[in-house]
């Protein structure tokens, strides 16, 4: 058996790399490595890799086989989980769920502008934790298929209308 000591990277794509890029390093703090020429980004944390790809077809927030369920940035405790929802949301940064307490710790999950989700997330130092009346258990998803639609409708609004002549 192969012995994995990590994740090397997570890669996106994304509609538009600019705004990509001003979320993750902009907002969240990532900071840009390299790109490879107009299409390609790539974001660090320490050894960790945050690939944006500029998407070949426009990606919709509904079409969730070309996206990744959700992927999480793991902070030092609960104090900061509930410290970094504040700032994401100065930053008008959508919160998909206030934090809670789920089996692994205090976490939170926001939307990027493609409509992908992102955890925060703090971890018990006795790790996961049995089910109990006290932590949310629900799907992040579930939360975000309303703001999703609403990503959609947007879009569709810019759309320029056809007039009949």
């Amino acid at each position: 058996m192969m012995k994995l000591t990590g994740i090397n990277q997570i890669t996106l794509r994304v509609n538009d790399l600019r705004l990509a890029e001003e979320f993750y390093g902009g907002i969240l703090g990532l900071k840009l490595d390299h790109r490879v020429g107009a299409n390609i980004s790539y974001l660090r944390i320490n050894s960790d890799m945050l690939v944006l790809v500029k998407a070949e077809t426009p990606g919709s927030p509904q079409a969730r086989d070309i996206r990744v369920d959700h992927f999480g940035f793991r902070l030092a405790s609960d104090a900061e989980v509930g410290a970094a929802v504040d700032y994401l949301d100065d930053r008008g940064v959508h919160i998909v769920t206030r934090p809670s307490h789920r089996r692994e710790g205090r976490a939170f999950f926001v939307m990027d502008p493609d409509g992908n989700l992102v955890e925060f997330y703090s971890m018990h130092e006795t790790g996961i934790q049995s089910d109990s009346p006290d932590i949310d258990i629900s799907s992040p998803n579930t939360n975000a298929i309303p703001t999703r639609q609403k990503m959609v409708d947007r879009i569709e609004a810019k759309k320029p209308r056809r007039t009949r002549k």
